[in-house]
C-alpha cells in the first residue's frame, strides 16, 4: 500500500500545533483552582477563507478549527465558515462591520481600508511577539498601519520569474536584456501591479522610501522615470518581447512561443506542467537602463488573518486568528496547498528549502522587493497606472513624448 508522504507530514504538523499550544498555558486547564469542573464558555466564530481551505472536512481550515478547539477546551465552539477570497476580504468587510466574519484572511494591500472602517482588530501583545519571531521586518510592515499591528502574515504576496532553463542559464536569468536577446519574454505591461518594478527600480517611491509617509504621496515623476518610459517604449517594439495579457504567456510558455514568465506561486502548477523537465524559476532580473543595470522590484506584500473587533468574542477570535498564521499552521497549509509561509524558521525545513518555488519567492521578497504601501491612498494608484501601461502598449506614449507623457502619469496623482 501506498502512504502519502503529505498525509504524514499534516498528522505530524497538526500533533505538533495540539501539543505545543496546549502545553504553552494559553489554553486553560478547563477547571477551576479548586480542582471542580469550568464549565466551558460557549463561543460562535464566523470564519472567512478561500474555497480551496475548506472544500470538505479533511481540508485545512476544517483541520485547524478541531485542533483549534481541543487545545482550548475552555471554549465550546460553534464554527460558520463562508467561502471570501483574500483578495475580496477588504471590500465585503467594510460594507458592514458590524456582521461581517469573526476571523478572516485578506490581502496586506486592504488593510488601510479596513483600519479606517474600524473593520479589523490591534493585535494582542502575544500575537505581536507570535509575528516578530516568525517574521521579517517587511513582511511585519505589511500589517502595520500607522505604527499598530493588524494581522498575521502567513505567506507572501509577490510576484517573480520563470523561465525555460533549455534556452537560458541561470546566469541568463539575472538580466532582463539578456534574456531577451535569446528568447521570447512575456510581461504584463498594462498591468498595475507589475509594471511599477521597472520605476520602483529606479528610484520612484510610493509614499516614501518605506511606503509609510502618507504626506510624501506617489512620486512618479522627473528623470528617473521618463528614462524608464524610454526604455519600456523599446522594451515594447522588442521583438521578442510578449505582451502578456488575457492568459498569452503561459499560452505561450505550453506551445513554446514563450520562454520567460513573471507571476507568482499561485501559477507554479501550471508553469511545471507547461514546462515539464525544463522549468525554471528566479527572483526578478536586472535591465540596463542607460549603461546601468537597474534591479527590477515587484511590490510585494502579504496574505494574513485578521479578526474583526466587532466580534461577540473577541479574545477568541484574536487567538485563533494568531493561531492560523502560527508557525505549525503555516506548515500544515503547505503541506496540504503548498501555501508557502513567511515563518523564517520554517522555511529553512528541508522540504521547503528545497523548493524552487518557495525559494525563488523568498529571495525576492527579501532581495528584489518593495513593500506595498497599506495606506488607503494606493486605492487611487491604480487605475492612472494601468492606463499608463496601456498608452505605452497603444503607442500613445513613444520615445519623443515619453517624458511629458511621464510627467502627465505623475501628476494625476497630484490633484
Amino acid at each position: 500500500m501506498t502512504i502519502d508522504k503529505r498525509v504524514i507530514g499534516l498528522s505530524a504538523a497538526v500533533a505538533l500545533l495540539v501539543g505545543g499550544l496546549a502545553g504553552c498555558g494559553g489554553s486553560g486547564s478547563g477547571k477551576e483552582s479548586g480542582g471542580g469542573e469550568k464549565s466551558a464558555q460557549a463561543v460562535k466564530l464566523t470564519v472567512w477563507s478561500p474555497q480551496e481551505d475548506q472544500k470538505d472536512s479533511s481540508s485545512w481550515l476544517p483541520k485547524m478549527e478541531a485542533a483549534f478547539a481541543k487545545a482550548h477546551p475552555e471554549y465550546k465552539i460553534t464554527w460558520k465558515n463562508a467561502v471570501v477570497a483574500e483578495g475580496d476580504a477588504g471590500t465585503t468587510v467594510k460594507q458592514d462591520p458590524s456582521a461581517a466574519a469573526d476571523v478572516f484572511m485578506f490581502a496586506n494591500d486592504q488593510l488601510g481600508t479596513l483600519v479606517e472602517s474600524d473593520a479589523i482588530g490591534e493585535l494582542s501583545d502575544t500575537a505581536k511577539a507570535q509575528i516578530k519571531k516568525q517574521d521579517n521586518q517587511e513582511m511585519i510592515d505589511s500589517v502595520t498601519s500607522k505604527g499598530k499591528e493588524y494581522g498575521v502574515p502567513y505567506t507572501g504576496n509577490v510576484w517573480f520569474m520563470y523561465y525555460n532553463k533549455s534556452k537560458f542559464s541561470a546566469e541568463d536569468a539575472k538580466s532582463l536584456d539578456t534574456l531577451l536577446s535569446k528568447g521570447k519574454v512575456s510581461f504584463q505591461l498594462n498591468n498595475s501591479w507589475y509594471l511599477p518594478a521597472f520605476y520602483t527600480g529606479n528610484g520612484s517611491t510610493l509614499f516614501g522610501p518605506n511606503g509609510t509617509d502618507e504626506s510624501a504621496g506617489i512620486d512618479f515623476g522627473g528623470a528617473k522615470a521618463a528614462d524608464v518610459t524610454k526604455y519600456l517604449v523599446g522594451l515594447k517594439a522588442n521583438p521578442n518581447f510578449v505582451l502578456d495579457q488575457d492568459g498569452a504567456g503561459l499560452a505561450g510558455l505550453g506551445n513554446g512561443s514563450v520562454d520567460v514568465l513573471f507571476s507568482g506561486s499561485w501559477d507554479a502548477e501550471n508553469v511545471k506542467k507547461a514546462l515539464g523537465d525544463n522549468f525554471a524559476v528566479a527572483k526578478l532580473p536586472t535591465y540596463n537602463l542607460n549603461g546601468k543595470q537597474v534591479q527590477m522590484k515587484a511590490m510585494a506584500g502579504s496574505k494574513a488573518v485578521g479578526y474583526n473587533p466587532n466580534t461577540k468574542n473577541p479574545k477568541a477570535a484574536s487567538e485563533f486568528a494568531a493561531f492560523l498564521g502560527s508557525t505549525e499552521a503555516q506548515k500544515a497549509h503547505y503541506e496540504m496547498r503548498d501555501i508557502i509561509p513567511t515563518d523564517q524558521e520554517l522555511m529553512k525545513d528541508s522540504k521547503i528549502s528545497s523548493d524552487a518555488v518557495a525559494v525563488a519567492q523568498n529571495d525576492t521578497l527579501n532581495d528584489t522587493s518593495v513593500l506595498q504601501p497599506t495606506l488607503a491612498g494606493m486605492a487611487n494608484f491604480w487605475t492612472p497606472c494601468e492606463n499608463f501601461g496601456n498608452a505605452i502598449v497603444n503607442g500613445d506614449v513613444n520615445a519623443d513624448n515619453a517624458a511629458a507623457k511621464t510627467e502627465d502619469w505623475n501628476a494625476a496623482y497630484k490633484k
